[in-house]
């Protein structure tokens, strides 16, 4: 069974295949190849179920082919670990691409009629003769980033998470969703649950351990269980977090609870505003395609902190939230679903009641009115209510010629497929599920990946480990969600791990005041003036928008319409930085 790893860039490896097969990578790939199969790994795979052991990373690649040997088309839910993978199939001269189960590493694909062109990156493709994608740019404003399959680029696409994209030899694709979970929720009592979730999480915290390893600390559940399994299975943990001078933005105070809790080598980082201006522009380019999360930012810097301190692997705690109910949209969602359990006749008698204008103007009906409204909104389009495209009209927005070119439906569409692929009936599992694939794959684990990768540093998610997302849907919904208490199950499991502070605050992240900084750097207003300036000769919004947007930013809504603004100056310095 040979086997090699390297690192390839600009590099082509060609399958025996009827057409040239081109693969592009910035990052070490591992390859093996039998009779049958020849594959291609970025990442780590490893047999479901047995921990990763350090002599075998990077030997992803034999554990994929060996998994392929043994169970032939049954081989993905027979492996684990984070990756994306090509497979050639000898005999049939198919080429399957495939994803992990959160998607946690990217993979493109551009298909033509005389080549196909895989990576991991964009960036590291030959895209200069590519057209720009203006159905992107309309998903990107809507979500802050462009989601699979889509991508910035006409004719290329990205594999969503868990999927598979079979390519024969006549160009005919077919797509798979390859990671569905079963949702059978388990009957045992909940001590014994809660153990089991406990030695889930301290093993893959275990396995994912390397020389100089630290951790992410924002001082919110997720950092701080993974920064206290480091502490408690190293014997020793280097911690690091943001702080800001903005005290509503600033929780690491709460960073520092936790690290005197677990007796960490805690190590805070004050983000200012120079850090932003010094490095805007080198972190709107380095993403593969517009990217929105104004938080890639503080990840950063995070990260070049760490470094600093002699780390070169941090541990993230990312897919907490998603995949034990810990955010606040699942809670409000379930107050909007009452309304639906209902008959349909109290359900039409209500709408009807509360439609009139006089009747929304009545104290206390307008609570009422508003309720209604929402719920009548089916799931997952109400997710969207406050989204900045659900509160402009489009067309003040954006000029005719560019609406005239997209579907201003597909970014609803494409979640809502997603939405329905969960095999279940209950909306919370839906929404998780969705988040996986979204909030997750397109966007969470984009931003700390790749600012960790422009930083130097390695960095992996143990609370995303493909078992302890399985575990998870064997709890059910009622325990997972209790009523409106949000992550009850796991603030039950790790009572007596975690401190009490921990356990009660409320869910923060590592976001940037940068509305706030804008309105008192002037060197910062500059820079996103210029920006939207030259945005404005794209053709693609109206410019009476990008004018009311700082307007508002400096009179009303400062952090709200510095969210819009960052978007839009994101947007125009990655097209600068590409020469578009």
């Amino acid at each position: 069974m040979p086997s090699s790893l390297q690192k390839i860039s600009e590099c082509d490896l060609m399958f025996a295949w009827q057409r040239d097969v081109c693969i592009k990578s910035d990052e070490v790939i591992s390859q093996a190849e039998s009779s049958q199969y020849q594959v291609i790994v970025w990442g780590n795979v490893r047999p479901y179920g047995e921990e990763q052991l350090a002599s075998n990373k990077g030997r992803g690649a034999v554990c994929l082919l060996n998994a392929l040997k043994r169970y032939g088309q049954g081989f993905y839910s027979r492996i684990s670990g984070f990756f994306a993978a090509v497979i050639y199939n000898k005999v049939s001269h198919n080429i399957e691409l495939i994803t992990d189960h959160v998607g946690s590493m990217p993979l493109f694909y551009h298909l033509t009629e005389h080549e196909l062109t895989i990576s991991n990156s964009l960036n590291v493709m030959n895209t200069s003769e590519l057209s720009l994608n203006p159905q992107a740019i309309f998903n990107y404003c809507y979500y802050h980033c462009i989601a699979a399959p889509t991508t910035i680029y006409q004719g290329v696409f990205k594999l969503e998470a868990g999927q598979m994209i079979r390519i024969e030899t006549n160009n005919k694709l077919t797509s798979k969703v390859l990671y569905q979970p079963r949702y059978q929720y388990s009957e045992e009592g909940d001590e014994a649950l809660f153990t089991t979730c406990r030695s889930l999480v301290s093993q893959a915290v275990k396995q994912q351990l390397s020389p100089q390893c630290g951790a992410f600390l924002s001082g919110g559940l997720d950092s701080s269980t993974v920064a206290g399994m480091l502490k408690q299975v190293q014997g020793t943990a280097k911690t690091f977090s943001i702080g800001f001078e903005q005290k509503e933005y600033d929780e690491s105070a709460y960073a520092q609870l936790t690290a005197d809790h677990f007796s960490t080598q805690h190590h805070r980082l004050v983000l200012q505003p120079q850090a932003l201006i010094d490095n805007f522009k080198a972190i709107a380019s380095y993403f593969d395609q517009p990217f929105g999360n104004s938080s890639a930012m503080a990840a950063y810097s995070c990260a070049t902190f760490a470094k600093s301190h002699g780390v070169t692997h941090l541990l993230a705690g990312d897919g907490g939230d998603e995949i034990f109910a810990g955010n606040e949209r699942y809670a409000q969602q379930r107050i909007f679903e009452h309304f639906h359990q209902i008959p349909n006749i109290a359900q039409l008698i209500l709408t009807t009641a509360f439609r009139p204008k006089v009747l929304t103007n009545i104290p206390g009906l307008k609570k009422v009115a508003s309720y209604l409204k929402q719920a009548n909104v089916p799931l997952p389009d109400r997710l969207d209510n406050y989204n900045f495209m659900n509160q402009f009209p489009l067309q003040e927005m954006f000029t005719p010629q560019f609406l005239a070119q997209v579907d201003i439906a597909e970014p609803q569409k494409q979640r809502q497929a997603r939405y329905n692929q969960a095999k279940t009936q209950s909306t919370l599992e839906k929404m998780l599920f969705l988040d996986w694939q979204h909030t997750l794959a397109d966007n969470d684990l984009v931003k700390v990946s790749k600012m960790c990768q422009k930083a130097g540093i390695e960095v992996s998610y143990p609370l995303l480990e493909k078992e302890l997302v399985d575990f998870s849907c064997c709890i059910s919904p009622g325990k997972k969600l209790a009523g409106n208490q949000l992550r009850d199950f796991y603030k039950r499991a790790f009572r007596g791990f975690l401190s009490n502070e921990t356990l009660e605050k409320e869910k923060h992240g590592f976001g940037l005041p940068f509305g706030v900084w804008m309105k008192e750097s002037k060197p910062l207003m500059k820079m996103a003036e210029d920006a939207l300036c030259q945005l404005n000769k794209r053709n693609i919004f109206q410019a009476h928008f990008l004018k009311q947007a700082l307007g508002k930013h400096q009179q009303e809504h400062t952090s709200y319409y510095g969210e819009l603004i960052w978007i839009l100056v994101i947007l125009e310095l990655w097209l600068e930085s590409r020469g578009l």
